[in-house]
């Protein structure tokens, strides 16, 4: 009977283990999320304990770093395409401006494609973990570091003995909302290279996009979008179970 509907059953879960494509799309979330984790964390830690120190115009600084975190994503991407375009592109002028001849393809060769999306998504997403990391640079009481100045202790030996261990919880917030959120790239990638070159960039939210949309196969879609769920959530736990175990484990 035309336009009948019948009971998928399991039998789109079972596609979706078979379906080399999706796996694919979700690994190469999965390497997006590993290059882009720790400099999303370390970059913006960084940033945090600058901002922190009495500086002229700090208001302003931060004002300025988080700019970009309020841009939408079309802005963001437009404005990106703009500046690494071959030829014509603001990075490529400034590089041959230092010598370097050869002209960088940066959104068509693969390599070159991931840092581009990295560069991006750290552009306009660093300023987010940056304002966690300075809420809770100024929880940690001076006194601390007053003490341990003048126990003769550098720099490097405060942020180590005092500033990390007093971040240790918003460490672990920013490590799992970070993975979470860089598992769910989409938007920047799609409006920057499509996925290409080829498939080379397509993450796994793109894939049940285009399985659902472009295809019209929205059972599919749905099937691999609970699959992913399950996935994070799998992940999720992990975090908390280990990174919040060991943590627990250390202040007993």
């Amino acid at each position: 009977m035309a336009g009948r509907e019948n009971f998928a059953g399991i039998k789109n879960y079972i596609i979706v283990v078979k379906d080399i494509d999706f796996w694919l799309s979700l690994w190469h979330t999965t390497f997006f999320t590993i290059i882009s984790t720790p400099v999303l964390i370390i970059l913006p830690f960084f940033l945090a304990l600058i901002l922190d120190q009495k500086l002229i115009g700090r208001t302003a600084l931060r004002a300025i770093f988080f700019i970009p975190n309020i841009l939408s994503v079309a802005v963001v991407s437009s404005a990106w395409v703009f500046i690494l375009q071959p030829y014509t592109g603001f990075l490529n002028y400034q590089l041959h401006k230092l010598g370097i001849e050869s002209e960088l393809f940066w959104l068509n060769e693969t390599s070159l494609a991931w840092i581009s999306i990295v560069i991006i998504t750290t552009w306009w997403t660093m300023a987010f973990n940056m304002m966690l990391f300075l809420a809770g640079l100024q929880d940690i009481p001076k006194e601390h570091y007053e003490a341990a100045a003048i126990d003769g202790a550098n720099i490097w030996q405060m942020i180590r003995y005092i500033t990390l261990p007093e971040l240790k919880p918003i460490i672990l917030m920013v490590t799992i909302l970070q993975v979470i959120a860089s598992f769910k790239v989409f938007g920047q990638i799609y409006l920057v290279t499509r996925g290409g070159p080829g498939n080379a960039t397509r993450p796994i939210i793109q894939y049940i996009y285009e399985t659902g949309f472009t295809s019209g196969n929205l059972g599919l879609a749905s099937a691999m979008s609970f699959v992913f769920f399950v996935i994070l959530a799998i992940l999720s736990y992990l975090q908390v179970r280990y990174l919040g175990g060991n943590q627990e484990s250390q202040e007993s």
